[in-house]
């Protein structure tokens, strides 16, 4: 037998609150340059109407801001606002039933009846009156007039709609109104919502990896954060605003790895920089080769001076030579035979890295100190983290080093490099994780791609998941860049740039198209960086322009620096892939070319009367690659795609007359 409430419940339901990740558990993101839209469904039973605000505050504050929710139609209630604030936010939905509303719409439509509304107006003064003792005296002074007037209705035989509007929808009654929540079906969401509003660059970035110690021109040597800030110059003009470092720490001699990841290093070998420790220290040091600390400060500075932010890589693993090894023997996994446990991959072997043990029995003082690593590099004016493998450490040491970091540093991004099922990749970027690495690398016929571009931008992980498409990377060299095929590189590069608003590049094998894996079939370079120094001649033949151009697209187009606008549109050739972004009126439509070695043609649909285009007219599509304006009637149009130059990003312009512009064919 169902249990009896103990108090009358309200009549007044509050169902399908959003953005709410897991009943509150997780908080969405969103981001403090745009607007955030709150929505709820608020329902009651019969014709009574209803009402519902919103109670919102930042952590940091005890009392909320009050903001009013406006019906949508259907019960889908809603309100937008701006916050410039960052950090965690809660929120919560009160409703009940409008009183007030429902008796000034029943009241209007007896009155255009004629019917007689004495008792009516009877309601009507004792809902007026029963405010009087939860307003302020001005305000209790204005009502005083007003229910004057409505008792001196009940003398009057004849009462006009016109007459009882322009009484009853005055604005500062109206306010009065929405203020008084009636007590008897007043009704509270049972939890606050978090909500994480995260700094811009989290939605929209452009990110340049490169290797500091391979940024030498001249005679071979180890480069250092002086040669580094000489590439600044040519990464900011190719429009990047992220340059991430891989690991800048002193790097173990241990089972050092040899050029290829080879067992027997030799004494020239520079070894893996995830190999972190050694003699000049760990985590919180920097490689005596690059520098001191002072040439570290001087690079950040450099950059930001630049509009360009450092990331670094947090990789928490340490090389057998590593100072924690020593002073804190607990916080590793212990073997039968009294060593070490290496970290293992079957049949991958990475014998020169110690994975931290997350059930030691120390890790209260391991969570501290690998927080303070964080910390200490925020310090050091670093804001964007790279983090290697986070999916192979424990899910709640992340959760409280992300919200720790946060709460005193919110702009603070952390991207979570976890190559790994989606369900433990998706729990990640709940638990805090700013952006994620995603299997676009992989994503590759025109059915992988809108399966998964429907998945992160049509279902709930659009609220927490952000991805950041990379198509190399210095571990993964992918099969479809396995062929020095120009057309290929950029087709992969537009792809991420546009599919994703966060992008980023392994950046001198990407612009100069390295294309050789180690072996057939293996999914990596052949000599990695990842081994050994390399001398990059940057004048070899390369994409480098058309990597600026698509950069410089995305800088001055508004539209492709969110995922939320993001559609698909039919197109009747499964090597042609459509697909568009819209800012309020702006709209971008780009068009791929799947096929790298051949032309391909189709015709695509565009829906023209969701985006207030009479399908009758023309309008023009302005390619941002080629600078040339296209003149297209209707919603159905004709597209061409021809190897070299595998896509068209169009800008949507409508005008009134076509001789407006001047036209070329697509082709």
């Amino acid at each position: 037998m169902a249990k009896q409430q103990s108090q009358r419940p309200s009549r007044v339901i509050i169902d399908r609150v959003l953005p709410e990740i897991d009943r509150g558990r997780f908080a969405a993101k969103r981001y403090d340059d745009e607007q955030i839209k709150i929505t709820a469904h608020i329902l009651v039973d019969g014709h009574d109407m209803v009402k519902g605000r919103v109670l919102l505050r930042h952590s940091s504050e005890q009392t909320p801001h009050i903001l009013q929710l406006k019906d949508q139609g259907n019960d889908k209630w809603s309100t937008e606002f701006h916050l410039k604030k960052l950090g965690r936010y809660y929120f919560t939905v009160q409703a009940a039933v409008d009183r007030f509303g429902t008796w000034r719409a029943d009241m209007q439509k007896k009155i255009d009846a004629q019917q007689n509304v004495s008792v009516d107006l009877l309601i009507g003064e004792r809902l007026v009156k029963s405010w009087f003792a939860f307003v302020n005296d001005s305000e209790k002074e204005f009502l005083k007039k007003f229910y004057s007037t409505l008792k001196s209705w009940s003398k009057t035989s004849f009462l006009t709609v016109g007459d009882f509007n322009a009484w009853a929808q005055t604005p500062e009654l109206e306010r009065i109104a929405y203020e008084q929540f009636d007590k008897a079906s007043f009704i509270q969401y049972d939890h606050e919502v978090p909500l994480q509003v995260e700094p811009a660059q989290a939605r929209f970035s452009t990110w340049y990896e490169f290797f500091p110690r391979s940024t030498v021109t001249g005679p071979a040597r180890h480069g250092t954060f002086k040669d580094a800030e000489a590439r600044l110059d040519d990464i900011k003009k190719m429009g990047f605003d992220v340059v991430y470092l891989p690991p800048i720490h002193p790097v173990g001699k241990a089972f050092r790895k040899g050029k290829n990841n080879t067992l027997n290093a030799q004494a020239d070998d520079v070894g893996s920089p995830w190999a972190i420790g050694g003699e000049e220290g760990g985590h919180k040091s920097i490689f005596s080769q690059y520098g001191t600390m002072e040439d570290f400060h001087s690079l950040v500075k450099k950059a930001n001076s630049m509009e360009l932010q450092v990331a670094m890589d947090i990789a928490y693993q340490c090389s057998p030579d590593h100072p924690y090894v020593k002073e804190h023997p607990e916080w590793f996994k212990q073997r039968p035979d009294g060593s070490i446990q290496y970290a293992e991959n079957p049949p991958k072997k990475y014998q020169d890295i110690y994975p931290f043990d997350f059930e030691s029995t120390a890790w209260r003082e391991m969570w501290e100190e690998l927080r303070s690593v964080v910390d200490f590099w925020i310090a050091q004016g670093v804001r964007i983290f790279r983090v290697d493998n986070p999916h192979t450490k424990a899910f709640h040491f992340w959760e409280w080093m992300i919200a720790e970091v946060k709460e005193n540093n919110p702009d603070v991004i952390f991207l979570s490099e976890a190559f790994t099922r989606p369900k433990i990749m998706a729990y990640l970027a709940k638990i805090g994780f700013s952006q994620s690495y995603t299997y676009f690398t992989w994503r590759n016929t025109k059915w992988e791609l809108t399966q998964y571009m429907n998945r992160l931008t049509q279902t709930e992980l659009a609220d927490y998941f952000v991805p950041n498409f990379w198509p190399n990377t210095p571990d993964i060299l992918p099969l479809s860049l396995q062929e020095q095929n120009e057309t290929m590189f950029k087709q992969r590069l537009v792809l991420a740039a546009t599919l994703s608003s966060n992008y980023g590049i392994y950046g001198p094998a990407f612009e100069l198209m390295v294309s050789t894996p180690r072996q057939p079939g293996a999914e990596e370079y052949l000599n990695s960086e990842k081994y050994e120094i390399y001398q990059w001649n940057l004048n070899a033949p390369n994409i480098t322009p058309y990597i600026t151009k698509v950069n410089q697209i995305r800088k001055q187009e508004k539209a492709l620096q969110s995922n939320r606008n993001f559609r698909f549109h039919p197109i009747d050739n499964e090597f042609l892939l459509a697909y568009s972004k819209s800012d309020g009126g702006d709209r971008i439509v780009v068009i791929v070319n799947l096929d790298a070695k051949n032309k391909q043609s189709g015709w695509v649909e565009l829906p023209l009367i969701d985006w207030s285009i009479p399908e009758a007219s023309n309008f023009v599509v302005h390619d941002l690659l080629t600078d040339i304006h296209y003149s297209w009637k209707g919603w159905r149009n004709y597209i061409e795609l021809r190897p070299g130059a595998p896509a068209h990003i169009f800008k949507i312009k409508t005008i009134s007359k076509v001789t407006d512009y001047d036209y070329g064919y697509v082709e």
